[in-house]
């Protein structure tokens, strides 16, 4: 791997051991999440506008708009596998910079 290539881990795997204090801990943690994901998606939604403005209007995207609202997906996918109960890994409750990749599958 060179220097440049960071390693990726699967979001949504199976994992076959469970802790059932992390149950308890989750349901106070995924409120803090809760509250996180609602400011920041009304602000996307608020800039989603914006933006189809923009695009109407100029006929291009606003990159930091864009930017924005790539994040907040990126938050949102990134902190599904713990609220789903797929994984007892805890993610941050602030958001941070993650990237969200689709494998081509090959056509049969």
């Amino acid at each position: 791997m060179s220097d440049t290539e960071k390693p990726m881990s699967q979001l949504f795997t199976y994992e076959h051991t469970a802790r059932r204090w992390e149950l308890l801990v989750r349901i106070f943690y995924s409120i803090a999440i809760a509250i996180v994901l609602m400011v920041y998606g009304f602000i996307a939604g608020i800039l989603m506008i914006i933006q189809w403005f923009v695009i109407l209007v100029l006929g291009r995207r606003s990159e930091g708009l864009s930017d924005f609202i790539r994040g907040y997906l990126e938050y949102h996918v990134h902190v599904l596998s713990y609220t789903s109960w797929m994984t007892d890994k805890r993610p941050g409750i602030m958001p941070k910079p993650a990237k969200i990749f689709e494998e081509n599958a090959p056509e049969q």
